[in-house]
C-alpha cells in the first residue's frame, strides 16, 4: 500500500539560530531527517514529500536529498504563497513568514493522493511512532484522523519551555476531544502548563499526553484545508502580517463540527528535538547510544 511521509521543513529555527534540518546529528554525518526517513522505510512507508522553502531546494537536494533518493520515492514541495484566495493574494504575496502549518500541508498538495503523515522536520520521533502510524494508516477509519501522542514527560528539554499540543480530554474510545496549545515548563516533578489562548496556567503530570505534530491523515484532508482557509484569512484580515493557520486549530475546529475523529495512538517512544542550541548535545547522545545498541546502523545508508 503507498503510505507518504510529508516532512515540514519550511520554517527556520530562530532560536536554535539557522537551518536545524541541516545540523550533523549522526556518527557520520546523518541528520535527524535522516533517522526519521530510515524509521519511516522499516516500518512500511515507501514515500517522501519535503516541504521546503524554494530557496532551499539546492542545499537540501545536495544533502539529505542525494542520501535518500536511492533509498525511497522522494519529491519536493515548496511553501508558496501562490495558493491563495484572490482576494488576499495582493496583500499576503509578499508576505515572508510562512502561514502556517495548515498552509504547508496545502501547499503539498500536488504530490500526495495517498494516506499520509506529516512530521517536523527537525524532530526525532522513534521507530515505535512510525510503526504505529504505518499500522493505522493501512486501515483508516471512514471519517478519522491519527495523531501520534507523547507522554509529556518525554518529550521536555531541561534548556527551557517549548511550545506543545496538549491532548487535555480524550474520550474512552480514545479519540481526541481538545488539543491545548500550550508552553510547557518541566519542573521537578510536575509539569507546568500555560495555554496559549490565555486560559489558566495548570500542573499536569509528565504521563499527560502530547502531540508533536506526527499526524495522520487521508487526501480528503486537502479539500477541508482550502475549504476552511478563506475563513481563517477572513478573520486574520487585520494581523495579516503574523497570523498563521495552523493543523491544531483546524483539527480542533473540525472535531467541534463533528466533520472528523481524531484517533490518539500513544507511542512508548522518547522525542528528541533540538529547540535551544543546548539541546543539541542531548540529541547527538541519545542517537550514539542508539547506534551503540544496534538500533540504527553506524553508517544509517550503507
Amino acid at each position: 500500500m503507498k503510505k507518504t511521509l510529508l516532512i515540514l521543513a519550511a520554517g527556520m529555527g530562530s532560536r536554535f539560530g539557522g537551518l536545524k534540518q541541516i545540523e550533523a546529528m549522526g556518527p557520520n554525518g546523518e541528520f535527524i531527517i535522516d533517522y526519521s526517513i530510515y524509521d519511516a522505510k522499516k516500518a512500511g512507508f515507501n514515500k517522501v514529500v519535503f516541504l521546503i522553502k524554494e530557496e532551499n531546494y539546492k542545499i537540501f537536494k545536495e544533502t539529505i536529498g542525494k542520501r535518500v533518493e536511492p533509498h525511497i520515492e522522494t519529491e519536493y514541495a515548496f511553501q508558496k504563497n501562490d495558493n491563495l484566495p484572490k482576494e488576499y493574494y495582493e496583500l499576503l504575496k509578499d508576505r515572508e513568514k510562512p502561514l502556517g502549518t495548515a498552509h504547508a500541508i496545502l501547499c503539498a498538495r500536488d504530490k500526495i493522493n495517498e494516506p499520509f503523515a506529516i512530521i517536523n522536520a527537525d524532530d526525532f520521533y522513534g521507530y515505535d511512532a512510525y510503526e504505529k502510524a504505518s499500522k493505522y494508516l493501512d486501515n483508516v477509519p471512514e471519517k478519522h484522523y491519527g495523531l501520534v501522542a507523547y507522554r509529556l514527560g518525554n518529550t521536555l528539554t531541561p534548556n527551557g519551555s517549548a511550545k506543545r499540543g496538549v491532548c487535555e480530554e480524550v474520550n474512552d474510545k480514545n479519540e481526541l476531544i481538545t488539543l491545548t496549545e500550550s508552553k510547557v515548563t518541566l519542573k521537578e516533578d510536575y509539569i507546568e502548563v500555560s495555554p496559549l489562548e490565555g486560559k489558566e496556567t495548570f500542573k499536569t503530570s509528565k504521563d499527560t499526553l502530547a502531540s508533536m505534530n506526527f499526524l495522520l491523515f487521508t487526501p480528503d484532508l486537502f479539500q477541508l484545508l482550502e475549504d476552511k482557509f478563506p475563513e481563517f484569512l477572513d478573520k486574520n484580515k487585520n494581523n495579516l502580517d503574523s497570523c498563521e493557520y495552523l493543523i491544531p486549530i483546524v483539527l480542533n475546529e473540525m472535531i467541534d463540527e463533528g466533520t472528523v475523529s481524531v484517533d490518539v495512538l500513544e507511542t512508548t517512544a522518547k522525542w528528541y528535538g533540538v529547540t535551544y542550541k543546548e539541546d543539541k548535545e542531548l540529541v547527538v547522545d541519545a542517537i550514539a547510544k542508539l547506534v551503540k545498541e544496534k538500533v540504527y546502523p553506524e553508517n544509517l545508508w550503507q
